[in-house]
């Protein structure tokens, strides 16, 4: 199967519930996950820690943290996606010079990160903004690997009820205060095909400059248009 382009990996996605239980081939998980850690970060600090739980045991114990939620029983793989708070004081300066030997990042630049992003770290600690500064990073990893799967064949469903004290202790992180949780995303193949139910038109939701000012309608048939439902369905994936 080649892979599906990025707009129909969006097109097509859905959150499945069903998985069968068939294993994922470990180099298609390894390019999963690959795709997945080539995500943006703040000054490319990458705070994500994803876990990849395929033992049994653990996927039990992380079922039960997501309130016995059946996908999570089922799905083959679970990608735990926690952050590290503090891991950026390690591994600012390897990072730094692996951009410099790699020509991404030219000496005065690499030498303005060593300077700034350690001040842009520290001032988030101290005003307690650090945890949710790296949740927005770790789900834009965990987004990417959501629909990369997609294009790989797999089917996800990205789960955000869950216990966070239960899920740390699934991934023997139970005393460690240093880690957080962002967001779990179940692997697998699908045994369904849910049917699209359809977004909101851009007319509802989606704004020009500032909000109350809808967005122009289009040739796409985006806007809903006078009297319409305010909720249009999408081309079935």
């Amino acid at each position: 199967m080649s892979p599906l382009s990025v707009p129909d990996a969006i097109r097509r996605r859905r959150s499945v519930r069903r998985f069968r239980p068939d294993p994922i081939p470990p180099a298609l998980l390894r390019e999963l996950l690959e795709l997945a850690v080539a995500a943006p970060s703040s000054w490319n600090l990458q705070p994500w820690r994803i876990v990849v739980v395929t033992d049994e045991e653990r996927r039990a114990a992380l079922q039960r943290a997501c309130y016995s939620q059946r996908q999570v029983g089922e799905a083959p793989v679970t990608l735990v996606f926690a952050v590290s708070n503090g891991g950026w004081r390690q591994e600012i300066e390897p990072m730094v010079a692996q951009a410099e030997a790699r020509g991404a990042w030219l000496a005065e630049y690499a030498a303005n990160v060593r300077v700034r992003a350690p001040q842009q770290q520290e001032n988030l600690e101290r005003r307690g903004e650090m945890r949710e500064f790296n949740i927005r990073d770790t789900m834009i990893a965990a987004t990417q690997a959501m629909l990369a799967a997609e294009s790989l064949g797999l089917a996800t469903c990205m789960m955000s009820g869950w216990q966070e004290e239960l899920v740390k202790e699934a991934i023997g992180a139970a005393d460690d205060e240093d880690i957080g949780i962002a967001v779990l995303l179940e692997v697998g193949y699908a045994a369904e095909t849910p049917v699209d139910p359809g977004r909101c038109a851009l007319s509802r939701n989606v704004f020009l400059d500032r909000l109350g000012e809808p967005y122009p309608a289009g040739r796409s048939s985006d806007d809903d248009g006078a009297g319409a439902s305010p909720l249009r369905p999408e081309p079935a994936g």
